[in-house]
């Protein structure tokens, strides 16, 4: 029973798997302060509702953006489960080249949406994963990371919008009412420029990636608003809200798999 842990700078997935495919999944508002008991008491509430509990956990993966959360995640599982993670960026081995010129600077969540797009589509990909920031990694066909482009989220943009202008309202991201791009109230107008704005960024790197590349790539949309851009771009070739957690269960089997 594996526990993987993704952690991002706005939300925490814990997901367990069986060995044969996930059988439960929960998410947290991430917080760098939170300790290993503290995350022991959330997760072993909601492990019980699943008819689960701490002690059947024999295995732990973690992956974090976050460095100053590692500590408490690594504390969790050795302490509550009795088990030593693999944490990505440490102590576990991806079994992919990283050809960035500081192959240090690659996030876990990019890396490893990397692998969890390569051992499903072929050839080479452009993973775009859409949470705190935007970012458009290039992946090629033997799974290597080769580079990415990396933009504010959209909704970090929306507060950014509230935030510096005096009279303008904090707005909840949604697609504008019958896709029109003008709004008549302030707060259509502000959901039409970030939304339809942010379709034209992905539609306009996609395409500048591409042919910057110079041949064919295979488009991948995944984070936590990625779904609000379905149908609204034909950049997008496929919409993978399990990219994240696949890369880390094929890590784990790849460490497992080591000699």
């Amino acid at each position: 029973m594996l526990l993987a842990i993704e952690q991002g700078n706005t939300n925490t997935l814990f997901a367990v798997h069986d060995g044969a495919s996930w059988i439960a999944q929960w998410r947290a508002a991430t917080d760098s302060s939170r300790t290993a008991d503290e995350y022991a008491v959330w997760l072993s509430q909601l492990l019980a509702m699943a008819g689960l509990q701490m002690g059947v956990m024999d295995a732990c993966i973690i992956s974090s953006v976050v460095p100053q959360s590692i500590f408490n995640l690594r504390n969790l599982a050795r302490r509550y489960l009795q088990v030593e993670p693999l944490v990505i960026g440490e102590n576990a081995e991806l079994g992919i080249q990283v050809r960035i010129d500081k192959p240090s600077e690659a996030g876990a969540d990019r890396l490893i949406n990397s692998i969890g797009a390569h051992i499903v589509y072929p050839g080479d990909l452009i993973v775009i994963d859409s949470g705190t920031a935007t970012t458009f990694d290039v992946v090629a066909a033997d799974g290597g990371m080769e580079g990415c482009a990396i933009a504010p989220g959209i909704n970090l943009s929306m507060e950014a919008l509230h935030a510096a202008a005096a009279k303008l309202p904090r707005v909840a991201i949604q697609r504008p009412q019958g896709n029109t791009s003008i709004g008549k109230d302030t707060v259509a107008a502000m959901q039409s420029g970030v939304f339809w704005g942010y379709v034209a960024l992905i539609d306009g790197l996609v395409a500048r990636i591409k042919g910057d590349w110079g041949k064919p790539m295979t488009v991948i949309g995944t984070g936590g608003v990625s779904s609000l851009f379905q149908g609204a771009t034909t950049s997008i070739d496929h919409f993978d809200p399990d990219l994240t957690i696949r890369g880390l269960l094929e890590v784990y089997r790849r460490n497992m798999a080591k000699p």
